[in-house]
């Protein structure tokens, strides 16, 4: 008998605002372990304050944030030495430092230097092409193995939770494509994800359970599959599928 899946990333309340304008308005939703987690909307529905919000980055005026059942740090660092680790939109990653030094300062939080090691090749086994160029600067590479190594530089600080924001931004269909299966494996590897993205149809077939963010509230949500056949989903955020 296997035991429920249960949270280990709980929203409650949260809301957030921007001088006048209210960009989160109580929003509710949880994150369970080993599972993937997606969070779909249009442009300026909030998704991105969501998740600053969760690592810091803003201020809630009000509501909760918890992990495995306590609150989560107000400040960036702490909540990656917890065990949360976000993947920016844009990627930000450190143009003038090669490969291996984005990945290596991944791990700033860590003191165990030989797990650090063995991650460090775990993040090359990923993502092969980041092994052939770790001597690279980091600002040369192509859109979609600046995406990995922004990716593989939150997975070295060993994250309980990652978050990505917009992962597929900017990408073609098919970098899109292999970026989505790495994040298959790495939540196969143990990882649970919290997935931002606008990309709805790609969000909702990777995840387990997905939630529909409007104008800053949660309309929607339930098991992927489930919001993957909803009219009103399809209607809003599917499109017509092209062959």
């Amino acid at each position: 008998m296997t035991s429920s899946p249960r949270p280990i990333l709980s929203v409650r309340d949260l809301s957030v605002s921007y001088g006048a304008i209210k960009a989160l308005h109580g929003v509710s939703m949880d994150v369970y372990e080993g599972e993937i987690t997606c969070v779909i909307g249009a442009n300026g529905a909030g998704k991105s304050t969501l998740l600053n919000a969760v690592m810091g980055m803003v201020r809630p005026e009000s509501g909760e944030i918890s992990l495995e059942g306590k609150p989560l740090a107000r400040k960036s660092h702490q909540v990656v030495a917890q065990g949360v680790s976000l993947v920016p939109e844009g990627r930000k990653i450190f143009a003038p430092l090669t490969v291996d030094e984005n990945l290596t300062i991944g791990a700033f939080p860590r003191k165990d230097k030989l797990q650090v090691k063995k991650d460090l090749e775990w993040v090359y086994t990923l993502f092969p092409r980041l092994k052939e160029r770790k001597g690279q600067y980091a600002g040369t590479l192509s859109g979609g193995e600046q995406q990995m190594l922004s990716i593989g530089r939150a997975l070295m600080s060993r994250p309980r939770v990652l978050l990505l924001d917009e992962p597929s931004l900017g990408l073609a269909p098919i970098l899109i494509k292999e970026i989505f299966k790495e994040l298959a494996r790495i939540n196969r590897e143990g990882v649970t994800v919290l997935l931002v993205e606008q990309n709805a149809r790609q969000a909702l077939m990777l995840s387990h359970r997905g939630y529909v963010l409007q104008t800053g509230r949660i309309v929607m949500y339930g098991p992927s599959a489930d919001l993957l056949s909803n009219p009103d989903v399809k209607a809003a955020y599917l499109g017509k599928l092209k062959i």
